[in-house]
């Protein structure tokens, strides 16, 4: 049992008789033993009974009245959520919308399962101008196989309307990334070099052989949507990276813009047409300097599921050696799902063919990847994808092979992130990249191992 005190000031001037029937009458839905004097109320009731009183309260929206007696519920550790719940609510409805969004993400650090809690955070990210995050629960939300169909069909017009509306993002994070390969080489001491119809080995320099060391990481992405009508907007996006080493031999740096029409194909489609420009700095020189188009599809389908095909063409100008000069082609198709209402996962095909000014350079790619990631108890975020590729070369490298080059790659990631933890929005985070690169040529073969420890954002 729950014992609390009601005070009521109306009752001091009546009897014990007129004070019982008085207070019984907001308390009128819940069983209750209650001894008044001097205008003070005791009463008793179970947890349950509380909280039926509680929610039939706010459902009168009679808020000043519901705000004591969820405070009372914090008497019932069983009752933890639930209380938590309806404060949130309450603090949403009468406009205290920090506090609200506090409490459900509260909630959700240790349950990230609720459905109710979930759209409950979308909509006051909504409310609250945030709209990529506010698309992130709705969709994980959406997954639920228990919604009725007219909740389900709010979210997806919700989700429509918010990615109408969305008219930027942005995205930073810095870190530092202890390395076993930062040159990307092989450990081999040697090659073996052609030489007529015999092969020597040759030493191979130190710079060119593998090297490890801790990098500064950094990066930031933007990007505007300019509406010009309700089915065409204009998309201006950069994608910008650099990371750092002691000297300057490993240090890389891109940078890329992207600017074009956006289309509007439907409620849950749409379609991207943008001219892009990237400028690429390695080892301390300019590296290459592209300029293509890359075209995007996305529709978002039921349940939390999206397909999205992505075809990326430019022309290369290496400031290098014009070995590697050319022209790229690549594509890239992904299908999405929400699982377990809190993780998603995701499944890609992707394939690249580039034709450069060496044939021996030039290549062709195909490969596939997974992944999933997502929110678990205790406010941790956490995730793994993998790929593996094929790469084929057009022309042998007669000084190192008769034979043409053929790689296989493989690239995993795990990650973790506490998002329970912010400063300033941003929630520390560690990242492993392993990633191998078995060759029929010894130059090429490589193993990588890379830990980030960086802070990120989390919606």
């Amino acid at each position: 049992m729950l014992a609390f005190a009601y005070a009521n000031p109306a009752l001091a001037e009546t009897g014990p008789a007129e004070a019982e029937a008085a207070v019984a009458t907001p308390l009128a839905s819940a069983p209750a033993d209650a001894s008044c004097t001097g205008g003070i109320c005791h009463i008793k009731m179970t947890p349950d009974q509380l909280l039926s009183r509680v929610e039939a309260l706010i459902a009168a929206r009679d808020f000043t009245s519901a705000m004591p007696l969820i405070e009372v519920l914090g008497q019932a550790p069983e009752l933890e959520m639930q209380q938590k719940f309806l404060k949130g609510f309450v603090a949403a409805e009468t406009g205290d919308i920090k506090t609200a969004e506090t409490l459900f993400r509260a909630i959700l650090r240790d349950h990230p399962s609720q459905t109710r809690v979930r759209l409950e955070l979308a909509r006051i990210m909504m409310l609250n101008g945030k709209e990529g995050a506010a698309d992130y629960h709705f969709r994980l939300a959406e997954q639920d196989g228990d919604l009725p169909p007219e909740i389900a069909q709010t979210i997806r017009s919700a989700r429509g309307v918010l990615r109408n509306q969305r008219t930027w993002h942005f995205n930073l994070n810095l870190g530092l990334a202890p390395d076993t390969n930062i040159n990307s080489a092989t450990s081999a001491e040697s090659v073996n070099i052609n030489f007529g119809p015999i092969q020597l080995p040759i030493p191979l320099d130190a710079n060119a052989r593998q090297k490890s060391g801790i990098g500064q990481t950094g990066g930031f992405s933007a990007g505007l949507r300019l509406k010009v009508s309700e089915k065409i907007a204009v998309l201006i996006d950069t994608d910008n990276r650099i990371v750092n080493y002691k000297g300057s031999f490993a240090d890389d740096i891109q940078t890329q813009l992207a600017v074009g029409p956006e289309f509007r194909l439907g409620q849950t489609s749409s379609l991207s047409v943008q001219a892009l420009g990237e400028q690429r700095w390695y080892g301390g020189q300019k590296a290459n300097r592209d300029f293509g188009l890359q075209i995007g599809f996305q529709k978002v389908l039921d349940k939390g599921q999206r397909v999205g095909l992505a075809i990326d063409a430019r022309d290369s100008k290496s400031q290098l050696s014009d070995a590697y000069s050319g022209t790229m082609l690549g594509g890239n198709l992904t299908y999405e799902r929400v699982i377990g209402r809190a993780f998603i996962a995701s499944a890609s095909l992707f394939g690249r063919v580039d034709s450069l000014e060496s044939k021996a350079l030039s290549n062709k790619t195909v490969g596939a990847s997974l992944g999933i990631g997502g929110e678990l108890p205790f406010g941790i975020n956490a995730g793994l994808n993998a790929s593996i590729s094929r790469a084929l070369f057009d022309a042998p490298q007669y000084i190192y092979s008769n034979e043409t080059r053929k790689d296989l790659r493989f690239l995993s990631r795990a990650y973790l992130g506490v998002r329970a933890l912010k400063l300033v929005g941003f929630s520390p985070s560690v990242e492993y990249i392993f990633s191998k690169v078995d060759s029929n040529y010894t130059l090429y073969e490589s193993d990588r191992h890379r830990v980030n420890f960086k802070f990120s954002r989390y919606f």
